[in-house]
């Protein structure tokens, strides 16, 4: 594996785990996390960080498997360039459901 990607593959688990400690601080309620705006803007930060990885990643080597990669390099686009339209439900669904998911994903891709 390129020194490169390995360097993105481990930006991304550092952020993933910011993004556990986020989940922490919010006691993993919603509506906690819903009120906190530093809470919420850090979890954005942390996906437009993962998503810009993702993007260099595979423009590296685009036969890496990432699940839904198009989904999260949009998902990166959306919160640099149309954060108004951003909603506390769409991050808090997403670090609750696909973050898991890409963590077991960015594991196995280093394993390899």
């Amino acid at each position: 594996m390129q020194l490169n990607i390995l360097k993105f593959l481990l930006d991304i688990e550092s952020v993933i785990s910011e993004i556990e400690s986020i989940k922490l601080k919010a006691n993993n309620d919603f509506l906690v996390f819903k009120s906190d705006m530093i809470l919420r803007r850090a979890a954005e930060r942390d996906l437009e960080i993962i998503g810009e990885a993702i993007r260099k990643i595979l423009e590296i080597e685009p036969t890496i498997e990432i699940t839904s990669a198009k989904n999260i390099i949009g998902l990166r686009n959306l919160i640099s360039h149309a954060y108004d339209s951003i909603e506390p439900e769409m991050i808090w669904g997403i670090i609750q459901i696909n973050i898991p998911t890409l963590s077991s994903e960015i594991l196995k891709i280093k394993c390899r």
